[in-house]
């Protein structure tokens, strides 16, 4: 017990809920305690200490507390050395793709990898990152509202110049398990009252399922999630000491956050307010009139403390919004340009079938039936894997629940729970799932999709602003916070009372925690040179146009298009050229509508299935004889250079040629289109 209290903490309170006294400190009846610490030396006197035989003491001094902060800054990167080999473990074998030059074959791939190109490319070109015509060419295309990940593709940057965008995006994959780790770790050593508890909760929240599966698939979110554990710490430092410092650092902890991703800036607001809120509403309720006793002072007049507390606040909101205007600045122009706008109905159908089921919340992480623990696949997760592995997993769910109980006397840790509670039931989403069931109680209709009136995500998105928060599982990310600091109670209990108990438990929990990408899942290489030589050693910026052809959103819009494929995206960072299709977290409508206004892109889409009536009204054309006419015209006037084909049809083919298209050459099934008489560049 003795090593424990030296574990412990300088002040025993809690990130959540404020345990920590506020005000003064006071003896009996208020009265204010005078130190009783002797008044500091003068300078005389201190000169006097520093020579002589008091020198060699004070080096002594002096060099023992140089020796300690080594040891700790040792000690701490030794930890992140270990998380990270920890999250390279249980994401395997994607460190392996560094070296082999391969990307999962999906479009949200190919999409990142071009984000980090774009970046390196509007950094080094001084251009504004939030606009472009390198897709969607030559309409444009707003990205205020895309999951560009600015900061991240600025921290990035040396490894995109030297390496590429798909080594950027590879790595930050790979190490972003072992620092949610760190970060972790760091605000929970805040709260724990040991080393291991804290190393343990740390492990809990970066291996987990639920982050390892974004840190595969969904890195946006991932990267914003490592935001939610540095703005608990820097909230909880600056409850301990309000100043501006702490301040500042809090704030721009929140800016970046936003500078990540939009999403997972919510879900930092939230924490922060559930944080600083009990603590600056602490001398409001302590100051408040009660039946029967006389008016207390205005908040206002209570004391420098309140208003301390109010003003840096303040200035960290302030800080953030600084910190985060670029990001702002191009949400706003977006949304004032009607790019932020998105079918009602579109989004209600997310809000029913995005939440997570209730048992599956609790349940044992598929990562370790996946491992050869069939037994435990009656109490598994068994939902789809589809926008991440939304249980929080059956080793932390019973540590937290623990960890609850050995920690009944901390207010903050009722907090926690009630938390973890809360963003349990948002995840659920707008209809309740229990088991192979579903149940919309007190059902309502809108936008012609069922969803409960009582449950609390159809209330949350009803909130200003909140309408774009569509996906109601990834309100899990903000409940592992919660769960892995009750879990890493628990840890630290067992350790004290049943240390034997601890070993399996861990294992267990190791066991579950992870994720090695989905069974069946392809690979896709990070370049194709067959391919795309020939269009690199082209200087032109004429446009690449890739079949299937489509402009895509996360929030489908109608008649967007092929689902083309992930690779497009990725061959347009090796050879610079404008690409016609795209792939944004949210596709303005205005800009659909002028890419198919395009007679050579409407007809296009006619050839890839969709009615030539309605090609006709968006070109303005009477025939189709006069679209394709017109399509001739307009390939020209926008430079179209080159046509990809990546899965032949004979509809699009006999498009090309009528359009004034020839093949040029094939390279492992792809065909290579160029306009009729253009010469073929040299190979560079």
């Amino acid at each position: 017990m003795q090593r424990a209290d030296r574990d412990r903490p300088e002040q025993d309170a809690p990130g959540l809920a404020g345990d920590e006294p506020g005000g003064e400190p006071s003896g009996r009846g208020g009265v204010a305690v005078r130190s009783a610490t002797p008044p500091a030396p003068s300078v005389p006197r201190v000169a006097e200490d520093l020579t002589g035989p008091r020198q060699a003491r004070w080096r002594r001094l002096a060099s023992a507390g140089r020796d300690l902060a080594g040891r700790r800054v040792a000690r701490h990167l030794l930890l992140l050395v270990c998380y990270l080999a920890a999250g390279v473990a249980v994401t395997w074998p994607r460190a392996t793709w560094l070296v082999e030059g391969r990307l999962q074959t999906t479009r949200d791939a190919g999409v990142y990898v071009w984000d980090f190109w774009w970046m390196a490319h509007s950094v080094l070109h001084l251009s504004n990152p939030w606009f472009t015509r390198a897709i969607v060419a030559p309409v444009g295309v707003q990205l205020g509202y895309h999951a560009l990940m600015p900061l991240e593709g600025v921290v990035m940057l040396p490894v995109t110049l030297l390496f590429g965008p798909s080594a950027s995006y590879n790595l930050l994959s790979i190490l972003m398990p072992g620092l949610l780790c760190y970060a972790m770790y760091r605000a929970a050593r805040l709260w724990l009252r040991s080393e291991t508890g804290a190393i343990a909760a740390g492990g809990f929240f970066g291996l987990s399922s639920i982050m390892a599966w974004h840190a595969w698939y969904q890195l946006n979110l991932a990267a914003g999630a490592l935001f939610l554990p540095l703005a608990l710490e820097a909230a909880v430092r600056l409850r301990r000491n309000p100043s501006r410092k702490q301040a500042v650092i809090l704030g721009v902890i929140g800016g970046a956050a936003l500078l990540t991703d939009q999403e997972s800036a919510v879900l930092v607001v939230i924490l922060i307010a559930g944080t600083l809120l009990p603590w600056l509403a602490g001398p409001l309720l302590r100051h408040a009139r009660l039946p029967g006793r006389p008016a207390r002072p205005a908040p206002a007049q209570a004391g420098p403390h309140w208003r301390r507390r109010l003003a840096v606040t303040g200035l960290a909101a302030a800080v953030g919004l600084v910190v985060a205007s670029p990001q702002l600045a191009a949400m706003v122009a977006q949304s004032r340009s009607g790019g932020a706008t998105f079918p009602a109905g579109a989004v209600a159908t997310d809000y029913a079938l995005s939440g997570a089921n209730l048992g599956g919340l609790f349940a044992v992480s598929p990562h370790a039936t996946r491992l050869g623990l069939t037994a435990l696949t009656p109490i598994s997760y068994g939902g789809p894997v589809l926008d991440g592995v939304l249980t929080f997993g059956f080793a932390v769910s019973v540590l937290a629940l623990l960890g609850l109980i050995v920690s009944w006397r901390r207010r903050s840790a009722w907090l926690l729970a009630l938390l973890w509670l809360g963003c349990s039931a948002l995840a659920l989403g707008s209809v309740l799932r229990i088991g192979t069931h579903s149940y919309t109680p007190f059902a309502e209709i809108w936008h012609g999709v069922r969803l409960s009136a009582i449950m609390p995500y159809t209330w949350f998105v009803h909130l200003p602003g909140m309408a774009g928060f569509r996906e109601a599982a990834r309100l899990t990310m903000l409940g592992m916070v919660p769960a892995a600091l009750l879990a890493g109670a628990a840890v630290d209990w067992l350790r004290y009372r049943f240390a034997p108990l601890l070993i399996p438990v861990l294992i267990f929990a190791a066991l579950e925690a992870g994720w090695a990408g989905n069974v069946g899942l392809g690979t896709m290489p990070t370049a194709l040179p067959a391919v795309d030589r020939p269009i690199a050693a082209d200087h032109s910026s004429s446009i690449v146009v890739d079949v299937p052809f489509g402009v895509r959103g996360g929030v489908p819009l109608p008649n967007e298009g092929g689902a083309f494929d992930p690779e497009a995206q990725v061959l347009a960072t090796a050879d610079g050229h404008p690409r016609a299709i795209g792939y944004l977290s949210r596709l303005p409508e205005p800009t659909l509508a002028a890419v198919r206004r395009h007679p050579f892109y409407a007809g296009l889409l006619t050839a890839q299935g969709q009615p030539l009536p309605a090609a006709e009204k968006n070109t303005g054309t009477s025939s189709a004889a006069g679209l394709i006419a017109a399509a001739r015209q307009d390939a020209r006037r926008m430079n179209v250079g080159w046509v990809i084909v990546w899965h032949p049809g004979p509809g699009v083919l006999h498009y090309l040629a009528r359009t004034g298209f020839r093949l040029d050459y094939s390279a492992g099934g792809v065909l290579v289109y160029r306009p009729v008489l253009t010469p073929r560049p040299a190979a560079g």
